[in-house]
């Protein structure tokens, strides 16, 4: 009887069996690949699967987020209408998206088939820095729609598209930077008690990005609370003028605006928070399917992505029509902008 060594687990551990361990004590992620005894076989009920089944799940995720954002990317391309600052900051969380989708769906490839510690450097590095662009595009989004509202009256003349090429180059620059410290020697895969909950992430890797997550959305949590703000002021200033009433259309579209912004951010927490306080507390010793209960929901930010700040965007929604069947319906074209669309 031969012996064939199970195949390896692609995020967290070489044992393809303890993504379902929920206890037991501390795992060894360093261990060998296991081997069935000929002499003693398993019955079939507990014999290790040869795909962890949530790596099926993030592949298949992988492959939505990219199918999803290469259409945002394609529509954006090959538009000329959509050239200004904010569709090129779409444009750029969609294309961090797209690149997370193929990120995940090359490392399960890579990692079910090449068996390769440098395939899984470069796979986890096109990962960690595509999602790092994701989430800093959000920033630069939520940057842009503060400056436009607080300058309401100049800042569409004054803004350069110099300023919004500026951003773009600094977090893609950074960015790679963050996906590039695997490859570069920074991880985990010589010495396995300095993994984090994300193999080949050494701890200390884990710990600087969820603190610059943290950073980053204490930050875009003040500029949501400075732009409802805003908003409600001159929505205000509007009904003093006009002597509007609290039932009026203008402040219905206005509240509904505000609602929209708290379910932005409550959604970008909800996908992301749980993994990052996660990857602060634990470490490789920690059940795998704890980390994967975590992960597969901050992936499912990039799923989201597009329907909050792409596909209900009226240019978009005219150009996808355009692509989709060459027309525009009139309830599209004549729809004027309401402050939910901020």
């Amino acid at each position: 009887m031969s012996e064939e060594p199970p195949v390896t687990s692609s995020w967290l551990t070489p044992d393809p069996t303890a993504w379902a361990s929920g206890g037991g004590g501390p795992m060894d992620n360093s261990t060998s690949l296991g081997i069935f005894p000929p002499e003693d076989p398993l019955p079939p009920s507990e014999l290790p699967l040869l795909v962890n089944p949530w790596d099926i799940v993030l592949c298949s995720s992988g492959t939505l987020i990219a199918c999803e954002n290469a259409l945002v990317v394609l529509v954006i391309w090959q538009n000329p209408a959509l050239r200004a600052p904010m569709f090129l900051l779409i444009g750029s969380l969609a294309l961090a998206d797209l690149l997370a989708g193929l990120g995940l769906v090359l490392h399960f490839t890579c990692a079910y088939m090449l068996h390769s510690d440098s395939a899984q450097l470069l796979t986890v590095g096109l990962v960690v820095a595509s999602f790092s662009a994701s989430v800093f595009s959000l920033l630069a989004i939520t940057i842009d729609r503060y400056l436009s509202l607080y300058y309401a009256l100049t800042y569409n003349s004054e803004r350069t598209a110099a300023f919004t090429y500026s951003m773009l180059v600094l977090l893609w620059g950074l960015s790679l930077c963050l996906g590039l410290l695997p490859v570069t020697g920074v991880n985990c895969l010589a010495e396995e008690a300095t993994c984090s909950v994300v193999r080949p992430l050494t701890k200390n890797n884990i710990a600087v990005l969820s603190v610059s997550f943290l950073l980053l959305f204490g930050l875009m949590l003040q500029l949501y609370v400075q732009i409802c703000k805003i908003v409600m002021r001159h929505a205000h200033q509007i009904a003093l003028q006009h002597h509007f009433l609290a039932a009026t259309p203008h402040y219905v579209t206005t509240r509904k605006g505000v609602s929209t912004l708290a379910i932005i951010l409550g959604t970008f927490a909800a996908c992301w928070m749980p993994f990052t306080v996660y990857s602060l507390i634990a470490d490789y010793t920690y059940p795998p399917l704890y980390t994967y209960a975590t992960l597969v929901p901050a992936t499912y930010n990039s799923v989201i992505n597009p329907v909050i700040y792409a596909f209900r965007n009226q240019e978009i929604q005219k150009a996808l029509w355009l692509v989709c069947c060459g027309c525009v319906p009139a309830s599209v074209a004549q729809r004027a902008r309401t402050p939910s669309d901020v």
